[in-house]
């Protein structure tokens, strides 16, 4: 899993004094990690130049990579990240279960901390710290395949003659099952497709908090349609269960619109394909918040998001992300459905 290693400023055995007490070895992280040390030999002669130099690390490709001192959410669910240091304070994000963070400075109950677009406060005592989290984040860390190319098929089969699923842009981020030389086999939204490896770069990754922002909407939007979008937001960070309905113990992609709309009065099925049959066919480009935009897997339609404007969607995603929010075209949209006439 972790190929890809640039350790400066220091040498192997700094990195391993470094994992005293923890779980980590050379050996879980693999050959790559000996053969990929880019050593500075000055040599350390006593433990606490060790340890300066073991700080030093630039663990790339590494769950640890961009952090200095990390944080783990130590949370059943989600943990609520406010803007200031205080329970009444605005609340910006939620790091979710088993996420981490880079603490930027603590003051007594309080961690200043800031994880993927979110900074604000959370409780200490909801944080691992230290060596356990450090321990925590090579055991949590998931293969990501990152897009480095403009459009990137996701193929059925891993070969270039092979039908494809869908089409995804640079910089999106798919879930990692297996590398398998030149192809990588994916997740995509429950579905398993491949990719070029030449067109992504595959690391391992932590996962960091959700951004809780309101939606910008366009002008003659109506109430209902914000009421529905809002609503459907402050499930974001809830977990995924496949064939589930439950906006709070768990939903699939069409289970989770079904059970906002139920909210509202109005009854879909619990499906995906027969939920693009529901209410007004409409082009993806009219999309208004509210409406339903239908992605598929190159034969049929296998999922289902919800608009909320600003060029995104929200939607059940898969187990590892849960219900999330997207750009509306994170890959190829098939149809779009107006449920809503106002």
């Amino acid at each position: 899993m972790y190929r890809r290693y640039k350790v400066t400023g220091m040498i192997l055995s700094a990195v391993l004094a470094s994992m005293v007490g923890m779980n980590v070895n050379a050996a879980q992280l693999g050959e790559s990690f000996s053969e990929g040390i880019a050593a500075n030999f000055d040599q350390a002669t006593n433990t606490e130049e060790e340890t300066k130099a073991a700080a030093e690390v630039v663990w790339t490709g590494t769950p640890l990579e961009g952090y200095t001192n990390i944080g783990i959410a130590k949370v059943e669910d989600s943990l609520n990240i406010r803007s200031e240091a205080g329970t009444e304070s605005k609340l910006v994000g939620k790091l979710r279960k088993d996420s981490a963070c880079e603490i930027l400075e603590t003051d007594g109950e309080w961690a200043h901390i800031l994880s993927g677009e979110v900074e604000g406060y959370v409780k200490t005592e909801f944080l691992y710290t230290g060596e356990e989290a450090i321990d925590m984040a090579f055991q949590l860390g998931e293969p990501i395949a990152k897009v480095n190319t403009d459009a990137l098929y996701v193929r059925m089969e891993p070969s270039t003659e092979a039908d494809f699923w869908t089409m995804v842009p640079n910089g999106e981020e798919l879930t990692v099952i297996e590398e398998q030389g030149e192809w990588v086999k994916v997740d995509i939204d429950g579905e398993e497709g491949y990719v070029a490896a030449e067109f992504v770069d595959v690391t391992s990754e932590l996962k960091t908090a959700l951004t809780i922002t309101e939606a910008l909407y366009g002008e003659g939007v109506t109430d209902v349609r914000i009421a529905i979008c809002e609503f459907a937001k402050q499930y974001v960070g809830n977990r995924y269960v496949w064939g589930g309905t439950s906006l709070t113990k768990g939903a699939d992609c069409s289970g989770f619109v079904l059970a906002v709309y139920k909210n509202f009065g109005i009854s879909l099925p619990h499906s995906s394909r027969a939920q693009a049959n529901c209410g007004t066919k409409i082009n993806v480009s009219d999309v208004k918040p509210g409406d339903l935009i239908f992605y598929g897997n190159g034969r049929s339609i296998n999922h289902v998001a919800m608009y909320i404007g600003n060029g995104r969607v929200v939607h059940a995603s898969n187990s590892r992300t849960g219900i999330i929010t997207s750009n509306a075209y994170y890959r190829t949209p098939v149809s779009a459905a107006r449920i809503i006439n106002d």
